[in-house]
């Protein structure tokens, strides 16, 4: 039987959390943590979906800052062309 596109990512997901789970108690339970088999192992996906999307958080809290003390740059005209550049290719 082939498994359907959710069952595949639900159990990936599933298997994750089992993996994460072992991390957790086995690094409490001895002072160390250590890779598990099961996690060099895992595809790349999987890893990158443990570890969640790449994010700047320097980057996010300087334009943060900016916006706060009113010195964020915002070009009107060129997120109006973006936005009618959007629309006319999806309208296309």
């Amino acid at each position: 039987m082939i498994k359907s596109v959710g069952q595949s990512i639900s159990a990936a997901i599933e298997a994750t959390r089992l993996r994460e789970g072992g991390k957790t108690r086995a690094s409490s339970t001895t002072g160390s943590a250590t890779a598990s088999p099961a996690s060099t192992s895992a595809s790349p996906a999987a890893r990158m979906a443990a570890e969640g999307a790449p994010v700047d958080m320097d980057r996010i809290a300087a334009i943060k800052a900016a916006i706060a003390s009113g010195n964020y740059p915002v070009d009107a005209a060129a997120i109006a062309d973006r936005m009618v550049a959007l629309d006319l290719s999806a309208a296309g």
